[in-house]
């Protein structure tokens, strides 16, 4: 676990920011190649690259605020922090790093001061890529609608473009040591350090005597992720483009694709996850975008024509 990838002129830039970037540039670069080699203009994609990195991080942050489970501790950050609960142990709340003010009855940690822009501060963490998916594909919408570029042809685009991008960002998620997965004793589990989400979670849960301790063996479900993107981003653009039957196949494909892969991913996750009915938020959505991914293929898909009746 590395939270910063590097630091320069001693400001630190947070590991799953930066790769967070380095995916859209990938994703961009794809994308005006792309571009460039169906006739379209190259300038159309980079313009919206970048207003997909804006509106998609902002929606990544939105959705994980509402619908990851903090959206109450956001608010009591504001408003009353002593209803705000840190996984920490007293020596650690009263130390300088953090300045708490100590519970004991009930053994947590409170924060000594509000934060009413805690919720926007989306380069400390929190963001959910369905959440970013959404705000940047509204984005697109907009753009390719208003440059007249053929809205369809660009979503097939998206189609290798978002899960190659994506394959980054989850290798971000590792360094920082989010989106971990179960307890495991496959060889390959492993152990984030002490103070990091996967110890914090496991002391909550009685399954650690200490923050301070290194977590027990997890899935590294950002790994398994982020191969299940690199196949799909290859499948999609090796396999099913150059086979496709019409615009917004591969879209529609990549849809299904990683829907059900992220709903499978989402069995092993034991981070904060929210979401109803046994169901993460996540998989929540995934199941309303295959039902996209069936709508387009059905509204798109070539016709079959009716022979002609011969003329008597």
């Amino acid at each position: 676990m590395r939270p910063e990838l590097f630091r320069l002129l001693d400001v630190g830039f947070p590991s799953y920011f930066v790769l967070l970037l380095t995916g859209f540039l990938f994703a961009t670069a794809a994308g005006t190649l792309w571009a460039r080699r169906i006739g379209q203009n190259p300038d159309v994609i980079v313009d919206l690259g970048l207003a997909m990195l804006l509106c998609g991080v902002a929606g990544a942050r939105i959705l994980h605020v509402l619908a990851d489970g903090y959206f109450w501790d956001y608010v009591h950050l504001c408003t009353d922090p002593s209803l705000v609960n840190w996984p920490l142990e007293k020596a650690e709340c009263l130390s300088p790093a953090y300045l708490g003010v100590w519970d004991a009855a009930k053994s947590t940690c409170h924060p000594a001061s509000a934060d009413c822009f805690a919720w926007a501060k989306f380069w400390a963490g929190g963001l959910t890529y369905y959440g970013g998916f959404l705000g940047a594909g509204g984005a697109a919408w907009f753009l390719l609608k208003r440059d007249r570029f053929p809205f369809w042809k660009a979503a097939d685009m998206a189609g290798f473009a978002v899960p190659l991008g994506l394959a980054f960002g989850r290798m971000g998620c590792l360094l920082a040591g989010c989106c971990f997965g179960a307890q495991t004793d496959l060889p390959w589990g492993l152990s984030f350090p002490p103070r990091s989400p996967a110890s914090e979670a496991q002391f909550k849960a009685h399954e650690l005597a200490s923050v301070r301790l290194w977590s027990n063996p997890v899935h590294p479900t950002q790994i398994y992720e982020s191969a299940a993107s690199l196949a799909i981003a290859a499948l999609c653009l090796l396999v099913i483009h150059p086979r496709k039957r019409y615009d917004g196949q591969v879209f529609a494909a990549f849809l299904v694709l990683y829907a059900v892969a992220r709903f499978l991913l989402e069995i092993l996750r034991r981070d904060d996850r929210g979401g109803a009915g046994g169901l993460s938020t996540s998989q929540l959505i995934g199941v309303a975008l295959v039902g996209a991914g069936a709508v387009i293929h059905v509204l798109r898909r070539p016709k079959p024509t009716l022979p002609t009746p011969a003329s008597a």
